[in-house]
């Protein structure tokens, strides 16, 4: 496999070629006779290069397993909303805090996000000097690739911790072998490049098109930045600049079922088409979360705890909220999930309840739509209103304005039908308990990084810290007795990088 160093040096033009990542604006033409002298000098060649930026949120191979059962499983093992299966290999040894350096998912990781910020890196050098374009068209396409490159050092400052910060596309191997800055410039570049992209990023597309990161998307994610490093009133302030701009759909499993994709409650997600032109445009998510009863895999589960708070979520006559409903598959009359016949059907839970092996299972993702051959195209989110809703509730929490964030909470509650917070019901500390530990869970469950990056946050921030390990042993997650603060709260440098750059040093513990 390939090391950063080699994912850096690689040309851009091999990547045009085998890697695309989108239902409609990604689809490409195989070119021929490219030769890095002849290409970056048109339109076509930037958009080519910012479509392989964009492929690289999916994997740095172009292999559509890299995803879902090496980058996925990694960081959502870790947290509390899940519970792996003891007898899949798939991060085993990462969701029992046992891993050391060799693990594969945390390198996937590691390579997915550097290849997407080399690729970037070259999109930000060469595309300002192609006089064919005009200076907007310029702009919009270097900003997209700034939000990019912050996306992915956004996903490597909370993973790792303490990773080189490469700005420049280089060739030269030995410039490539760099120390790692301090979290604190990497947060910094993030800001910075996310501020670049807001001011230059459409705010939406055309048809052809939509799925590229918008002004929007910028804000929203810049705003998340914000949350992350505790600048409550920037935070504030930057979601404010979006909201009302964006809406929830009116029913909650259409965030997963591929109905709404690029829609009124998307900021921005993963694309995927289903296609296998050029390469596999599909994913395996409906097989990994399904029974076996129905041809799953059952690579993981909810946990017991995120089942006992979902329960909680009620409507006014008390009955489940649809939020639960379309998040797992239980025991109750009114549960049901898609078989993966042809044509699909809606199994109830009574239907087949004597041959499951565990009670809960998810259904997120486990539909029909968007099917190709075995697998789905459905887009993932990675990051909508909803979320978008909460963490401005936060933000507003920690700004005294707790009564305000309530209400920011209800709109995401009545959406599911679950009974509205009572203004003045909770205090301040209160409700910041009930937005970790009830609210953002409930809502955004399995979802990309969400929970686990949520975790690292609160265990490495000022404000009410809390220590991962005790969230994980209150919440009984498996293996939490290994869990230990400034290990595990990151993963470690893939040795395989360390081998290839002498100037790494490993994080604490491993």
């Amino acid at each position: 496999m390939k090391s950063i160093i080699k994912l850096q040096v690689v040309a851009i033009l091999i990547a045009i070629v085998f890697f695309s990542c989108s239902d409609d604006y990604l689809d490409l033409k195989d070119k021929q006779n490219i030769t890095e002298s002849s290409f970056w000098s048109t339109k076509d060649h930037a958009i080519q290069g910012i479509t392989a930026t964009y492929a690289a949120l999916q994997g740095h191979d172009g292999d559509k397993w890299t995803f879902f059962e090496e980058t996925y499983t990694s960081i959502a093992y870790k947290g509390d909303d899940l519970d792996n299966n003891k007898n899949e290999g798939y991060s085993k040894t990462i969701a029992n805090f046992t891993n050391g350096t060799e693990v594969s998912g945390p390198f996937n990781i590691w390579a997915t996000c550097y290849a997407g910020i080399g690729r970037a890196n070259q999109v930000i050098d060469k595309v300002p000097s192609i006089t064919s374009m005009s200076e907007q068209e310029r702009n919009e396409i270097v900003g997209e690739a700034k939000f990019l490159r912050g996306y992915f050092y956004f996903m490597l400052v909370n993973a790792f911790e303490h990773v080189p910060l490469v700005l420049k596309f280089e060739k030269d191997l030995t410039k490539l072998q760099v120390p790692q800055a301090k979290p604190e410039e990497v947060w910094a570049q993030i800001e910075k490049d996310l501020r670049d992209a807001e001011l230059v990023l459409p705010s939406s597309y055309d048809d052809a098109n939509v799925g590229r990161a918008t002004k929007g998307a910028a804000k929203a994610f810049l705003g998340k930045v914000f949350l992350f490093r505790e600048k409550w009133t920037l935070a504030e302030s930057k979601f404010k600049e979006i909201y009302g701009q964006y809406s929830l759909n009116a029913n909650y499993e259409d965030n997963f079922n591929g109905n709404s994709e690029n829609g009124q409650e998307s900021i921005f997600e993963i694309q995927f088409s289903g296609d296998r032109t050029l390469s596999d445009e599909r994913h395996p998510f409906n097989y990994e979360v399904k029974p076996y009863a129905l041809d799953g895999w059952e690579l993981f589960y909810p946990s017991d705890w995120l089942v006992t708070e979902l329960k909680k979520d009620k409507k006014a006559d008390g009955s489940y909220s649809d939020r639960v409903y379309g998040t797992i598959f239980f025991d109750d009359p009114k549960s049901e999930i898609w078989d993966l016949n042809r044509p699909a059907s809606l199994v109830p839970y009574a239907s087949i309840a004597s041959n499951l092996l565990r009670p809960n299972y998810f259904k997120k993702y486990a539909y029909p739509t968007d099917r190709s051959g075995s697998y789905i195209g459905i887009n993932i989110n990675v990051i909508r209103y909803a979320d978008v809703l909460l963490m401005l509730a936060e933000a507003l929490n920690e700004n005294e304005k707790t009564n305000e964030a309530i209400d920011r909470i209800n709109e995401v509650r009545t959406r599911s039908g679950a009974v509205a917070l009572v203004s003045g019901s909770k205090t301040k500390d209160e409700l910041r308990d009930w937005i970790r530990n009830h609210e953002r869970p409930i809502e955004l469950s399995m979802e990309w990084t969400n929970r686990w990056f949520d975790l690292v946050r609160w265990g490495r921030g000022a404000t009410a810290k809390q220590p991962i390990k005790s969230i994980l042993t209150a919440h009984d997650k498996p293996f939490s007795s290994n869990f230990v603060e400034d290990k595990h709260i990151r993963f470690a440098i893939p040795s395989r990088e360390i081998n290839v750059n002498s100037q790494l040093k490993q994080n604490n513990g491993y």
